[in-house]
């Protein structure tokens, strides 16, 4: 297996008792599976605990941008929650690729840095919005998707 596959995480069954979220996206009500991209392990880890506590699906979870991009298309996932430093590939080219396709999932960039960094890249990078990690939860990301 490649280093691609080495942190990737697919396919986990639903826990049951919680209540799906559902969020708005290309004006339609869905439920919301979810696709986390970052490069350290117990980030990934603790955003997958606290998403699925708030009734969000993780689909998924990737190390790098390249294991992202494919398993945006292998997973269709709602909704991307991606960490704007990877090893191989910038978050924003990955937003950028995959939001270029059509059906494209919504994308979410989050950085430990403050989103004034980061400027104009954000809304050209076709991604709905930006959370530092510190802010990151349930409530945050649907008011992104919602507004």
């Amino acid at each position: 297996m490649g280093s691609r596959g080495r942190d990737a995480i697919a396919l986990r069954p639903r826990r049951a008792g919680i209540q799906r979220s559902s969020v708005r996206h290309n004006g339609q009500t869905m439920a919301t599976t979810v696709l986390i991209v970052d490069d350290h392990a117990t980030f990934r880890a603790s955003a997958r605990s606290l998403l699925e506590s708030e009734g969000f699906e993780v689909v998924g979870e990737a190390a790098d941008g390249g294991s992202a991009i494919e398993q945006s298309t292998s997973l269709a996932p709602d909704l991307i929650v991606l960490d704007v430093h990877l090893p191989d590939i910038d978050g924003f080219q990955v937003a950028s690729r995959v939001t270029e396709r059509a059906g494209a999932p919504a994308v979410i960039l989050i950085s430990s840095r403050d989103g004034g960094d980061f400027g104009p890249l954000v809304k050209s990078s076709g991604a709905r919005g930006f959370l530092a990690k510190a802010d990151l939860s349930g409530e945050s990301l649907r008011a992104l998707l919602d507004g």
